[in-house]
């Protein structure tokens, strides 16, 4: 495994991230398709085994069980200096607004749920999971800078945002003296290279970590034409963001499967290998104990440039989809009272 530092943090981390939303009481949430846990405990050991100490999952996946599951694996299998735990927030409820929760109000609660469900004292990367276009960025950017301030949190992360979004926030966080984002996570993927427009070079001009979930667009990179599993079936969102395009998709995912053929490695290995020179760490999911294995061995393979041109030249335009899509909306519909610190702009 190789390390590397996260962005503008003193924050050491395994090139690969295990992605912990597969982990979870599937009766408890969004998907149907997560693990128990005694095969979400398999799956940390192996990838602690094979020296992943970067941990990624969220109060939202399967109604915080992910992040129960998750806790109890790591404070049984690692020392809790030795991995960096990543979690994130969701936006204010209806009920919440209606009760007169404020932004800040709103973090320590659920940074304090948070806490309870992983059994840890603190959190080393804390992640604004979505944008709340009905609450003041700048009680958000408070609102983190309180809990980073009372020992909870280390550092803050943002997801699912677009570069003016996380350049503005930054930019107000520097203005007030609050803690900066250090990282993002979008999506970010060889079927799905959207990213590469705004969001990538404005990371690279501001040393911002790179940590893309949808590393293999949901398994699509992973597995031959035919191929299937529990998740291809049953992942209804992960449908919604790429069956409207799996005609020109299936043109990548040959060349992965060609490639890896010709190189004597899983398909995994080579759709993670691309991944790995444009970002920090990708968040992998992983359902089976190979799929931790093969992520591991991505690091160490080193694509050339012949054949990272082969996978990208087939790629066109994608339009935004998942909670980006949503956002697209939101934010047109919100452009002209957009709030930072309560004021209008």
């Amino acid at each position: 495994m190789q390390y590397t530092k996260l962005g503008n943090s003193d924050l050491t981390v395994s090139r690969i991230c295990m992605g912990c939303m597969g982990f979870g009481d599937a009766k408890s949430g969004q998907h149907s398709w997560t693990l128990d846990e005694a095969a979400s405990r398999e799956i940390i050991k192996k990838g602690l085994e094979l020296g992943v100490n970067f941990f990624d999952t969220a109060i939202g996946y399967q109604g915080g069980t992910s992040e129960q599951f998750v806790g109890r694996a790591l404070r049984d299998f690692a020392k809790r200096d030795e991995v960096v735990v990543a979690t994130k927030f969701l936006p204010r409820t209806n009920e919440e607004i209606e009760a007169g929760i404020t932004g800040q109000m709103h973090i320590e609660r659920m940074v304090d749920k948070s806490l309870e469900n992983l059994g840890m004292d603190h959190i080393d990367l804390y992640i604004y999971h979505m944008w709340d276009y009905r609450t003041p960025v700048y009680d958000i950017l408070d609102g983190l800078n309180l809990v980073i301030k009372a020992g909870k949190v280390r550092y803050t992360g943002i997801s699912n945002c677009f570069a003016w979004q996380l350049a503005k926030t930054n930019a107000l966080a520097e203005k007030e003296g609050f803690a900066r984002f250090i990282s993002v996570q979008g999506h970010y993927n060889l079927l799905f290279r959207e990213e590469e427009r705004e969001m990538a070079p404005f990371c690279a001009e501001e040393n911002i970590a790179m940590t893309p979930y949808s590393a293999l667009a949901g398994g699509r990179l992973s597995k031959h034409p035919g191929e299937t599993s529990k998740r291809l079936l049953e992942d209804s969102y992960a449908k919604s963001k790429y069956d409207a395009t799996a005609q020109q998709d299936g043109v990548i995912i040959s060349r992965v499967a060609q490639l890896a053929e010709k190189r004597g490695v899983t398909m995994t290995e080579i759709a993670l290998a691309w991944l790995l020179t444009k970002v920090t760490a990708p968040v992998v999911g992983a359902t089976k104990l190979h799929h931790m294995e093969g992520a591991a061995k991505a690091v160490e393979l080193a694509l050339s440039e012949e054949e990272t041109a082969y996978l990208e030249e087939p790629y066109v335009p994608h339009k935004l989809v998942g909670v980006m899509a949503q956002n697209t909306a939101v934010s047109s519909a919100a452009s002209h009272v957009w709030p930072v610190g309560g004021r209008k702009i």
